[in-house]
């Protein structure tokens, strides 16, 4: 059966998450017909925020801080600020606040962040304006390079222009090892090594594991050079200036519109139909903004994939789940020994000892004793987010996707209903209550979404995993989201997989979807020169009998 008319286009994008967002611009820019279908009452995927927790406070309810969006040429390009999305910045980036009273901060401006880590460690200071010196070199190649499709090939000629300058095979190396040792090698004092160790816990690589040097290092030199901003109002603004562009261009965007199967005619994607029914025709290309298991586990009839990849997708890994926590706070938040700048986000841990022990335990299926905590001061960093004198504040923290046990007191049972979810927040704040005593009392409000809450808000957020799968190197780069399918490309000609699934995987950069959305170009121009041929050639058969 055909689609009626006005529900055939050139492109359907399922899914308005940011890269579904930013394959939808780019592909209306290149003058495509472009259908955005998502599942939610509102765009913006894991970009979202409300003002659910208190009356005048925003919080945003999945992702926060957005230095890759920053760093990333596809998402400055653009030029999200013509249609009113405005960054914040803290006075300081990041801190690490310890129990006898110091913090490791560091500030936007590289000279105070040395100065302040001199203070602490004479010579840490020069050692990381060196450290900054080398990422000046080649820290806009290394992204460019990762952000691109595999293999990076303008990407990796550029880096080995720069190579020889940021160190040669030193720096590779340096790359290359555990970020523990990449700190231990070049300073002695203890704020650069937990600023590194605690920027590489943002993915789920054991510290002492090869792959956690080159995260530690890109995330902190981010916050040296862009800074971890956030969108003036709320994350939602950001996801709404993606919006407004692309229907400024002629995109349309429907919404509580769950795509429940993607059509294959012909051996190739030929549209979608919705959960109630509708049918959308594609005349040339799906690009799908979801999680590679229910792209080929849900959305594709079984025969319409290849067996070797329904085999190769039961060995696919998931990331960790996540409990996030959201306070509405009466005053600011009052630490024990306030920092010397007041940073936007800021990381709990005793030591990158507790910080590792707390990654392993999950990797092993255990819930973390001490959670690592990841945490923002929100108003902090955009007054807008509540009333002045107060504070918008969260914290997150993984868990297991299987749990084993509970490697605290065994309360936990990792069910993760609402008794799990709110015992383990409990966990997490006593941890900033002992940095701040007096925190307990100045909550007003406080929201907890354990793995169930967040995706039952987000489809994507399997089991409360946020980066499309984990960021373990067996599953990266031609290895995501299985070896073989390290491009957008899916087996299914006219369909795309442009989520976090695909290279180069989580993060808000919208690289995946510009992959998807130039992937689906470039097919696109081989079939307009193609089809004709092809078409006559079986009109040709077809007389001859």
């Amino acid at each position: 059966m055909s689609a009626p008319a006005g529900r055939t286009f050139d492109a359907i994008v399922i899914g308005a998450g940011p890269n579904g967002l930013v394959a939808a611009n780019h592909l209306v820019d290149a003058g495509w017909s472009v259908l955005l279908l998502e599942e939610q009452p509102t765009v913006g995927g894991a970009v979202h925020s409300d003002t659910d927790v208190h009356p005048g406070f925003v919080h945003d309810t999945f992702s926060t801080f957005y230095p890759l969006a920053a760093a990333s040429r596809t998402i400055q390009d653009l030029r999200l600020e013509e249609y009113g999305l405005v960054w914040r910045h803290a006075p300081a980036v990041l801190g690490h606040p310890f129990a006898d009273g110091q913090w490791a901060l560091q500030h936007r401006d590289r000279e105070i962040t040395a100065a302040l880590m001199d203070r602490q460690h004479a010579g840490d200071g020069e050692a990381w304006l060196e450290l900054c010196g080398t990422w000046d070199e080649i820290g806009d190649a290394l992204i460019t390079g990762l952000l691109t499709p595999f293999p990076p090939v303008r990407g990796g000629l550029s880096l080995l222009r720069h190579l020889p300058k940021a160190g040669g095979l030193d720096f590779v190396k340096m790359l290359l090892s555990p970020v523990v040792q990449m700190a231990d090698t070049r300073f002695g004092g203890q704020a650069p090594g937990i600023l590194l160790a605690g920027n590489a816990g943002h993915a789920d690589i054991p510290l002492d594991s090869p792959g956690s040097g080159l995260m530690g290092l890109m995330m902190t030199m981010m916050g040296q050079t862009v800074g971890f901003p956030v969108p003036e109002g709320g994350a939602g603004k950001f996801a709404e200036a993606l919006a407004a562009r692309f229907q400024a261009r002629g995109g349309r965007i429907e919404t509580s519109s769950r795509v429940a199967h993607i059509d294959v005619s012909g051996g190739r994607a030929s549209g979608v139909r919705t959960a109630d029914g509708t049918p959308y025709e594609a005349r040339r290309a799906v690009v799908a903004d979801v999680v590679a298991s229910a792209l080929y586990g849900d959305l594709l009839d079984p025969t319409d994939v290849p067996a070797k990849v329904h085999q190769r997708m039961q060995h696919f890994r998931l990331d960790p789940g996540t409990v996030k926590v959201d306070w509405a706070l009466d005053g600011p938040i009052p630490w024990a020994s306030p920092p010397p700048y007041a940073p936007g986000t800021f990381h709990v841990a005793d030591s990158r000892h507790e910080m590792n022990q707390a990654l392993q335990q999950v990797h092993d299926g255990y819930v973390p004793a001490s959670p690592f905590l990841l945490a923002g001061q929100m108003t902090t960093t955009d007054p807008t987010r509540s009333p002045a004198g107060t504070e918008s504040v969260w914290a997150y923290t993984h868990v297991p996707q299987q749990t084993v046990a509970d490697a605290g007191d065994g309360t936990i049972r990792g069910t993760w209903d609402l008794d799990d979810a709110e015992r383990f927040a409990d966990r997490m704040q006593d941890r900033i209550e002992r940095l701040a005593p007096g925190f307990g009392s100045r909550i007003m409000t406080r929201r907890v979404m354990g793995p169930r809450e967040l995706q039952a808000r987000n489809a994507n957020l399997v089991g409360g995993a946020i980066n499309g799968g984990t960021a373990a190197i067996d599953q990266q780069l031609f290895f995501r989201p299985i070896p073989g399918l390290g491009r957008a490309e899916t087996p299914i000609p006219g369909l795309f997989l442009g989520s976090a699934s695909a290279h180069p995987g989580g993060g808000v950069h919208g690289a995946p979807g510009m992959n998807a959305a130039r992937a689906a170009l470039a097919h696109g121009r081989v079939d307009h020169v193609v089809s004709p041929v092809r078409d006559w050639a079986r009109s040709v058969r077809a007389r001859l009998g």
